[in-house]
Order: structure tokens, then sequence, then C-alpha cells
């Protein structure tokens, strides 16, 4: 994780793979093309996601090999406790602003898989994500205040704008509901 406690690409590797596993188990290529399709389609192909290795997580404990060594003889996967205790760890990380394409990564990824935590602490994930949103807004609102001379950069600053203010609302109401 970076020093703020915010995934860092591998890390959104990591928590796509343990939450998809927290839900069923799955064979390797499986495992590894869901990933793949769910990430290239949120940021495109990116050489820092491609590069994580789900042998790694086997390694570490963090899933299980159930029938098969591994990605040689596309053996089905399952999550440890080890990697359910990882799991959990990953969808409390911080979000970092500004929301690039990575960290709009680990936003979806946290909204994806934040059943898995028990409901008090997907409440309090779900107002962290606003405070995180809020602080992107905070920013976009300063460029506006700098540079926002009447024009194209003003206006569609104002839609972003508006759409995070969207977002933050939409968070504060599910953080309220209980999710």
């Amino acid at each position: 994780m970076f020093r703020d406690n915010s995934l860092i690409p591998a890390e959104a590797v990591r928590l796509a793979a343990l939450g998809l596993l927290a839900e069923a188990p799955r064979r390797y290529g499986d495992l590894a093309l869901e990933i793949r399709h769910f990430t290239s389609h949120v940021v495109g192909p990116s050489l820092d996601l491609m590069g994580t290795s789900l042998e790694l997580l086997r390694y570490e404990g963090l899933v299980l090999a159930v029938d098969g060594e591994g990605m040689a003889d596309n053996a089905v996967l399952r999550l440890t406790e080890r990697g359910r205790a990882a799991l959990d760890s990953l969808l409390q990380a911080q979000l970092r602003a500004p929301v690039n394409d990575l960290n709009r990564l680990a936003l979806l990824l946290k909204l994806r898989f934040l059943h898995h935590l028990p409901a008090a602490e997907q409440q309090a994930q779900l107002a962290l994500m606003a405070e995180s949103l809020d602080s992107e807004r905070a920013r976009l609102e300063e460029l506006v205040r700098r540079h926002g001379t009447p024009g194209l950069l003003a206006e569609w600053l104002g839609r972003d704008i508006a759409l995070v203010s969207e977002r933050i609302t939409w968070l504060q109401r599910r953080s309220a509901a209980g999710s």
C-alpha cells in the first residue's frame, strides 16, 4: 500500500482476485480472465495491472489450489482464511484523490466487493468513500476558481463537480441507510 494506506495497482488486482474467490472457487484461467475483463474495462490495458501473478497469492497462503497445482493445470482456486483476512484489509484501504483511472478502479472494486464486510464496516467505508470524493470536489472547485475563465473548461469542470456531488450524495445516503 501507499503511505496513506491506499491501494497500489497490484493490490487492486489482489482485491479483485480475493473478492471473486470469496464468492466462489474458480479455475485459475477463469479467475485471470475475470480480473483482466474488469480491470481493462475500467482503466484500459495496463502493464501495472497485468503483471500481478495469481501464483503469488497461492505462495502467500491466501488461496489454495483445490484440484491441481496452479496455472499449469488450471487448478480450481479457493480462498483461505488468510485470504479472507487480506480481503477485509484491502476493502478497508483508503481511496486517493484525485480520482484517476487507478483510484477509480480501487473505488469500483471496493463497491463490487463491499458486501463481504460486516454491515457497520460497510457503512464506515461508504462514508470514507464520500469523504474521498469530497476532496476531489474541492480540488475541482479550486481549479475552477483559479482557471475557470468563461469558456469550455469552466463548463466541463462544472459538469465534473456536479457528477462528483451526485456521487457523494449517493454514498452518504447508502451509508446512512446501512448500504
